[in-house]
């Protein structure tokens, strides 16, 4: 059984965004940013994989994350196609340049079977590699540590066996050193509480995040669900494409959206975590009908005198 809410806690919130690809996108971006920084949330992660040219945007927008926001990003980090120097490397530069979060991920497999994978094939190894590069930099973190995230699949992952086998390699990661764990997208409640229950009976003890996205486009729901191995719920897809115009696709994205945010607070999630697509108006909207309680900006502390 899912254990009950923890409420001795306020539940977390965090968002993904991703580096913008033009100028107009970055407008958007950081329209998006002034949006969703008053809701305080614990962080905000941000993806890094494809050509060096899409890493270098994201390595932009943690280095403004850091520098013109009061936001604390969680840095993505995938090891397919990638040597283990380069991956170390990229640790120690995200370590300098302030970031005190990363994301691990294995990321998804070349469809060409010759191609490179990278001399790490699994995000167990990455954690690994992780803490290794951590340890080398303990002054820089003042003795302090990195937290580490990693995916949890509350729908079986396209290449595993069974969803024993998921929970059996979130296990495998925690014990490398995950903090905690952020779902993939899911359209069911119950697949969100059986992960849980699953991973706990299993002796996953890290907090496991559910992953939630407001979708409110067919065709992006389309996208979404090809990119991830999921079908589409037919209830979500018939509303969408059956939606007079745009605000009523926004109203069914958020209101499927909000239920399943609502019954994963309700069987204990720690916290929601939000797939924004750079985004902000239904990520916002979902807040406000959950009535997420965050909390509130502190007074600074006065100045001492002598």
């Amino acid at each position: 059984m899912t254990p009950p809410p923890d409420r001795t806690a306020p539940p977390s919130l965090s968002y993904e965004l991703y580096p913008p690809r033009c100028a107009a996108s970055a407008d958007i971006l950081l329209r998006t940013l002034d949006e969703l920084e008053p809701t305080r949330p614990d962080h905000v992660s941000v993806t890094y994989s494809g050509d060096e040219d899409r890493r270098s945007r994201s390595l932009a927008l943690l280095d403004h994350l850091l520098a013109r926001t009061g936001l604390r990003p969680l840095a993505h980090l995938t090891c397919v196609g990638a040597a283990r120097t380069e991956l170390e490397e990229t640790v120690t530069t995200l370590i300098r340049r302030g970031v005190r979060g990363v994301l691990a991920l294995r990321g998804d497999l070349p469809e060409d079977p010759a191609a490179n994978r990278g001399e790490l094939s699994f995000a167990t190894e990455l954690v690994e590699l992780v803490r290794e590069v951590e340890r080398r930099h303990t002054a820089t973190l003042a003795a302090g540590r990195l937290a580490v995230g990693v995916a949890a699949y509350p729908t079986r992952h396209p290449e595993s066996p069974s969803a024993r086998h998921d929970v059996e390699v979130l296990l495998a990661k925690q014990r490398s050193g995950a903090d905690f764990a952020i779902t993939q997208v899911y359209f069911r409640p119950e697949r969100y509480e059986r992960l849980v229950a699953a991973a706990r009976a299993a002796g996953v003890t890290i907090p496991i995040v559910p992953g939630i996205m407001p979708v409110t486009d067919p065709r992006r729901l389309r996208t979404l669900c090809r990119l991830a191995g999921l079908e589409p719920d037919p209830d979500l897809a018939a509303a969408l494409e059956n939606a007079s115009g745009p605000a009523e696709r926004h109203r069914a994205g958020v209101g499927f959206a909000t239920a399943l945010s609502r019954a994963a607070l309700d069987a204990g999630a720690p916290g929601l975590h939000l797939y924004t697509f750079n985004e902000h108006r239904a990520a916002l909207d979902l807040l406000e009908r959950v009535d997420l309680p965050r909390p509130r900006p502190e007074p600074a502390p006065a100045l001492l005198t002598a």
